[in-house]
């Protein structure tokens, strides 16, 4: 059992992205699985919010928020992530025939997305703050539950609701599921100290191995999203670039932005490494589906930039040792 794990965990960007492709196949070219369609959508509707919020919840808990501290560079990395969204939030609402319009709402969605939970996991093998990161994850959260039903609702508003009815039925869905977690944890931490014990002694993976889980799903709902669209080639690829160029802008800014506290590693980690998962979710949920597919390469674009990061930075530390 433990060998299976140490495998999985060691190879689950390709295990999740394989299994979600196989049930994605399975359901669209086997006949009998048809009338499992419907219910699964409406299945997996409800499963990935709650893998979000349940993933979530299991990063903060070890968070101690009286050591909780907000730094000049979260505020700024969260200005990036503000000013950004809202430029290009700006841009399609003042030119609703914009050309390239899916390729700058799959941009949008890169850009506002708050900060993967393993960011601070990668920060601390890197030789970063893992605390300082951890602490950003929290303004990222709040940053992103704000923007996204501002925005959102004004380059993708539905014709036959207003602004404010938008507004607040995406605020009813994805300020509790970014900020509530953060809630509850510090409930748990203040009233249910023995839980907290059992959660931080037991449960220290479990994050992890959900996003898996989550990782799997999304890539199958990307899929359909392919499928269903009818999309052409030129704009697969032209959205799989868009993650890859808000990729590494956001890796390189943040980086740049961290430097100038002695902080680099931190900075980048917190605007490069997104929670991809719920990227995918609110890209399908709240815009067109196929705008999901820059989300959607974005997970392998940060996961190659992270593994060079890593064996550059082992390379290197090993170096000095010997």
């Amino acid at each position: 059992m433990n060998a299976a794990l140490r495998i999985y965990k060691e190879w689950t960007l390709p295990i999740s992205i394989a299994a979600g492709t196989l049930i994605f196949l399975a359901f669209h070219l086997i006949g009998f699985l048809s009338p499992l369609k419907g219910v699964t959508e409406s299945f997996v509707s409800y499963f990935i919010p709650v893998l979000v919020f349940v993933m979530l919840f299991f990063t903060f808990c070890k968070i101690n928020p009286a050591h909780m501290q907000v730094k000049k560079w979260h505020l700024i990395l969260v200005a990036f992530q503000l000013i950004s969204c809202g430029l290009i939030g700006g841009l399609l609402f003042a030119f609703p025939s914009f050309p390239y319009r899916i390729a700058a709402e799959g941009a949008m969605v890169c850009l506002i997305a708050p900060t993967a939970t393993a960011a601070a996991v990668i920060t601390g093998k890197l030789g970063g703050n893992e605390a300082s990161l951890t602490s950003y994850t929290i303004t990222s959260n709040l940053a992103a539950a704000i923007a996204i039903p501002l925005v959102f609702p004004l380059i993708e508003g539905k014709g036959d609701t207003s602004f404010i009815h938008q507004l607040v039925l995406i605020s009813r869905q994805v300020f509790p599921l970014l900020i509530f977690p953060f809630f509850v944890a510090w409930g748990v931490r203040v009233f249910l100290p023995k839980v907290l014990d059992i959660i931080l002694r037991y449960c220290g993976s479990v994050a992890f191995y959900l996003w898996g889980i989550a990782l799997m799903v999304v890539v199958g709902q990307t899929l359909r999203s392919i499928v269903n669209s009818n999309a052409a080639v030129h704009l697969i690829v032209t959205l799989s670039v868009v993650g890859l160029v808000a990729c590494c802008v956001q890796f390189a800014a943040g980086k740049i932005i961290g430097g100038w506290y002695n902080d680099r590693i931190s900075g980048g980690q917190g605007l490069g490494q997104k929670n991809t998962v719920f990227a995918i979710w609110v890209s399908y949920t709240y815009l067109i589906p196929i705008t999901s597919i820059a989300p959607g390469s974005y997970i392998l674009w940060q996961n190659i930039i992270n593994s060079w990061q890593l064996w550059h930075y082992n390379r290197v530390h090993n170096n000095k040792q010997r």
